[in-house]
């Protein structure tokens, strides 16, 4: 398979190219054309000449644009999901969710694009008019990662076209194949050439050239926080917008008046997700002393019963990680674990099997008496390793909760509401649920963390205003 770049409207095939590997089979399944320099600053110059036509564009013809979009991905999601797992390895079931959920981006987004309102602000004289609008920031530059080929990117466009604003995207190396099927639907949705371009190649290379580029006027990027960072060091030269959705170290927080069996359901199914591989993935399994022993007895049994695979082997829970060096991350985090008192229940090793060898499968991992000098206590994980954390009292847990520099997610179960309310009061975190793991996969409502998690929201409202800036005139009708 030959996958290409899509720039003003027109694909473009490259000599040089990056191989794209199955993490299941270590199989190159296709090469992608890979951006030079020049045609970088191409598709800058095509969304930069696109743009004042498309912010110009009325708010409905826009709609129309990006609910055909919509339509054309539930139509195909069959056929994105299967291209999707193929790079990225997660499970089918999964990846045609994800393939929904990012529709659904579109969707909501076509309808609040109409409603960016602005206001008149009565004057201190007469004769005076006080108008505030809210007008398209320009060029966004967007960079996806690999772990939500498909999500990553419906967050950051559907918003972004939905504002007025052009982009121009580069998706991770690992999985640019799930945004060409994107393109192809862009195209057959009508949308302009030079509204939303594609580049592939090396990160740190287009991404250094798109930060560099006056012409560039906002960038929204999901990735690690080290990344995040020099974004905002290189985006503060030409003082650029920045949007940022970095590490996490989400807390999962069981009280002992909570539901052991649906804490638990919920547990495998937000941390077994993509194999452990989300930003909002729990990292620290708090649990209350008094159901200590109950819980990890009851989550041992299930989390034997999981079952590892291909993205196409049926019924399977956990697919491959995406190379690897993560690999080498979970066995240090458990090794190290271990070394310091911790105690392995199941897993802790990659998987063996004689049919899955060849891929990076890691065995669903539960370690018990996890502690502070822990490094899985304050690194973010990434994988399938629940470390199993004890605590007596709610100020002694909310004082562990909040000791990490990340602050995206983080999940309480109780079936105390008022205790719950008083907790989430004070954690330190953007996106909370409770007694439910969903709080990120609705469009219409805003994610995003706070401290070394990022900055700006993606979702709802919230999400359309990071690609506005608020514009004030004062007329005087004298």
């Amino acid at each position: 398979m030959e996958s290409r770049l899509y720039i003003s409207g027109e694909w473009l095939a490259t000599d040089e190219t990056i191989d794209i590997v199955d993490p299941a089979t270590q199989d190159v399944v296709a090469r992608a054309s890979k951006a030079d320099a020049k045609l970088v600053a191409q598709a800058v110059t095509a969304a930069y000449e696109a743009l004042g036509a498309w912010s110009q564009t009325p708010a409905r013809k826009r709609a129309q644009v990006l609910n055909q979009i919509n339509e054309l991905l539930l139509k195909r999601k069959n056929e994105i999901a299967e291209v999707l797992s193929k790079e990225q390895g997660k499970p089918l079931v999964e990846a045609v969710g994800e393939v929904i959920y990012s529709a659904d981006f579109f969707a909501w987004y076509a309808e609040e694009g109409k409603r960016i309102y602005g206001e008149l602000i009565p004057p201190s004289r007469p004769g005076h008019e006080l108008r505030v609008e809210h007008v398209p920031v320009g060029v966004v530059a967007a960079i996806t990662p690999w772990n939500f080929p498909a999500g990553m990117l419906a967050r950051k466009l559907a918003p972004a076209l939905a504002a007025g604003c052009t982009v121009v995207l580069k998706p991770a190396s690992q999985t640019p194949l799930t945004a060409i099927k994107f393109f192809e639907i862009f195209n057959e949705a009508g949308l302009p050439a030079g509204v939303a371009n594609l580049v592939i190649g090396s990160g740190s290379e287009i991404g250094e050239q798109l930060l560099k580029d006056k012409r560039v006027r906002k960038v929204t990027f999901t990735g690690s926080t080290p990344v995040g960072a020099s974004i905002m060091r290189q985006a503060a030269a030409k003082i650029s917008k920045v949007s940022l959705e970095l590490g996490g170290h989400a807390p999962f927080i069981v009280l002992d008046d909570a539901d052991v069996d649906a804490s638990i359901r919920n547990l495998l199914l937000i941390k077994m997700r993509n194999a452990g591989q989300t930003c909002i993935s729990p990292n620290r399994i708090f649990v209350q002393s008094s159901i200590y022993e109950q819980f990890r007895q009851k989550l041992v049994e299930k989390v034997g019963q999981l079952k590892l695979g291909r993205y196409d082997t049926q019924k399977v829970n956990v697919g491959p990680l995406i190379d690897h060096s993560a690999l080498t991350h979970m066995q240090s985090q458990v090794d190290d674990a271990v070394a310091k008192g911790a105690l392995l229940l199941c897993g802790g090793k990659k998987c063996d099997d004689s049919h899955l060898v060849q891929g990076n499968f890691y065995l669903p991992t539960v370690l018990s008496d996890v502690t502070p000098d822990m490094n899985i206590f304050h690194e973010e994980t990434f994988g399938p390793i629940i470390p199993l954390i004890r605590f007596e009292s709610d100020s002694e847990l909310i004082e562990q909760a909040n000791d990490s520099i990340y602050g995206l997610a983080a999940y309480v179960f109780s079936q105390n509401y008022k205790r719950a309310k008083g907790i989430v009061d004070s954690l330190e975190y953007g996106t909370i649920a409770v007694n439910d793991i969903s709080a990120s996969d609705m469009a219409q409502a805003p994610t995003g963390g706070m401290k070394e998690s990022g900055m700006g929201r993606e979702g709802g409202r919230q999400g359309l205003y990071e690609f506005l800036e608020c514009k004030y005139t004062l007329v005087n009708y004298k």
